[in-house]
Order: C-alpha cells, then sequence, then structure tokens
C-alpha cells in the first residue's frame, strides 16, 4: 500500500515498513483485546473487593488489595496497547517480534491478589 492511499494516524503510527498478511494484523488486534479483558477484570476485580463488608476483610487491607487490582489493571490495558503498537511495527519491517513486557505486570498483579486473598482466608 502507498503512503498517500493511508490515513494520517496509519502514516503517523506506522510510518514505514510494509503492510503485513491481515492474518497477523488481526491476530495482533485480538491479542490486544484478551489483554484488554484481562486489564478490566483485574479493575472489576479491585471494585468488588473495596465493596466487600468490613466484617469479610479489614478496611486498611481491603483498600490495599482494591489498588492493587486496579492498578495492575491500568498497567495493563497501557501495557497492552504499547505492546500492539511494537508489535504491530515489527512486522511491518520484518523484525522479530519484541519480548512481551507486560507479563511480569500480570504476574506480579497476580501474585499479589493470591497472597491477599490467602491472608483474608486466614484470618
Amino acid at each position: 500500500m502507498t503512503g498517500k492511499s493511508r490515513t494520517p494516524l496509519t502514516r503517523r503510527l506506522f510510518p514505514d515498513g510494509e503492510e503485513p498478511d491481515p492474518r497477523f494484523t488481526l491476530a495482533n488486534e485480538r491479542t490486544f483485546l484478551a489483554w484488554m479483558r484481562t486489564a478490566l477484570a483485574f479493575i472489576a476485580g479491585g471494585v468488588g473487593i473495596e465493596a466487600l463488608p468490613a466484617s469479610v476483610m479489614s478496611p486498611g487491607l481491603r483498600t490495599f488489595a482494591a489498588l492493587a487490582a486496579i492498578g495492575t489493571g491500568i498497567l495493563l490495558a497501557a501495557g497492552s496497547a504499547v505492546r500492539w503498537l511494537r508489535i504491530e511495527r515489527a512486522m511491518r519491517r520484518n523484525e522479530p517480534l519484541p519480548v512481551p513486557s507486560i507479563v511480569p505486570v500480570l504476574s506480579a498483579g497476580s501474585i499479589i491478589a493470591a497472597v491477599l486473598l490467602a491472608l483474608v482466608v486466614l484470618e
């Protein structure tokens, strides 16, 4: 596709390279959407944790757990957008795909959530 037939946003996001196979672009988009669903699940989980009654979890722990879940969701949402863009650019430039840097965020968020849930169960 020539640069003249591309939209200004496309030219800005992808200033160089060739159009990749549409199947790969659509797969990249589906992966982005999966990361977004995970981010929304963390955010909804944080809202749900904050809604728990004080008898289930101490207020300080509840607030920390809610903020940790919501913060993880925000980081995942931002990271998924960056990852989508980096992969799309790499495909257009025929370069190796970047390492998924949001995986450690998801792992850390999941570990924190599991530890906090264990504390609630042990209370």
